[in-house]
C-alpha cells in the first residue's frame, strides 16, 4: 500500500482544490455499522428489512416501529472521528480540501473540525416538528419514547434525514455539483457508489485526478487515476 499512499501524498501536495466524496465506509472505522450489511439481529428483532423501515411510507404508516429501529440502529452518539475524518479537517484547514460531500448522517466530519460539509442524506443531529418546525437535538430523540412529540405544539418530530422515497435537498445538491465540477481532484472514499442519486454526482467531475479509496470494487475503479483498496482511515493516517 505504501507506493499508492506515496502517490496520494504527491497529489495532495500538488493540488489545492480537492473535494472528498464519502460514504458509510468512512464511519465504519469509528464503530458505526453500515446498516445494509448482513446482520442477523435485523431478522431477529424486526419484521421488515432496514430499507423498508427507513422509507417514507413506512415512517408514515408505522412510526412507532420506525423509531424503535432508528434509535437502536441509527444513533451512535459515542462514536468518535477516525483518522479519515481528522485528516480531511486538517487538509481543509491547510487550504487543500474545499468541501466534503458525504452520504453519512452521523456528523463526524463536523466533529473532527471540517467546516464545509455537504450532507446529502441529512443528519441525525437535526430534528424538526412537522407541525411548527421547532428544532430538537438528537438527545431529545434518544431520550423520548415511542414517537417523539413537540414540546411546543404536540406535533410529531421527524429527523432531518432523507428516507427512501424522499428527494435530496435541492440546495445541497446544487452546492455539491458546484464543488465537484470545479475540483481539480476528487477523492472518493468508503462508498460502493451504489446509492442514487448521490452516486450520480460523480459524473460532474471534470478535473485532473480521480482517486478511489474503497475496500470493495466500485463502478468508478476503471476510471481512477489512483485506486487504493484498503480501509480509508488507515490510508489517511499515512498522508
Amino acid at each position: 500500500m505504501s507506493e499508492a499512499v506515496d502517490e496520494l501524498k504527491k497529489i495532495v501536495e500538488t493540488y489545492d482544490n480537492i473535494v472528498f466524496f464519502g460514504g458509510a465506509g468512512v464511519s465504519t472505522e469509528s464503530g458505526i455499522p453500515d446498516f445494509r450489511s448482513v446482520d442477523g439481529l435485523y431478522h431477529q428483532q424486526y419484521d421488515y428489512p432496514p430499507e423498508t423501515i427507513l422509507s417514507h411510507s413506512f415512517y408514515r404508516t408505522n412510526p412507532g416501529e420506525f423509531y424503535r429501529f432508528y434509535r437502536n440502529k441509527m444513533l451512535f452518539l459515542d462514536a468518535k472521528p477516525n483518522d479519515a475524518h481528522k485528516k480531511l479537517a486538517e487538509l481543509e484547514a491547510k487550504g487543500k480540501v474545499r468541501a466534503v460531500v458525504t452520504q453519512n448522517i452521523d456528523g463526524l466530519h463536523q466533529a473532527a473540525g471540517s467546516k464545509v460539509v455537504l450532507e446529502l442524506h441529512g443528519s441525525v443531529h437535526r430534528n424538526y416538528c412537522e407541525r411548527c418546525h421547532a428544532f430538537y437535538d438528537v438527545q431529545y430523540i434518544l431520550d423520548s419514547e415511542g414517537v417523539p412529540v413537540c414540546r411546543e405544539c404536540g406535533g410529531p418530530v421527524k429527523p432531518d434525514v432523507v428516507l427512501y422515497e424522499e428527494g435530496l435537498d435541492d440546495k445541497t445538491i446544487r452546492d455539491a455539483v458546484r464543488y465537484i465540477s470545479e475540483a481539480q481532484v476528487l477523492i472518493i472514499g468508503g462508498t460502493s457508489l451504489a446509492v442514487y442519486p448521490a452516486a450520480g454526482l460523480i459524473d460532474y467531475f471534470k478535473g485532473d485526478k480521480l482517486v478511489v479509496i474503497n475496500k470493495a470494487p466500485t463502478p468508478r475503479d476503471r476510471y481512477a487515476d489512483l485506486l487504493i483498496q484498503e480501509p480509508i482511515g488507515q490510508v489517511f493516517a499515512q498522508i
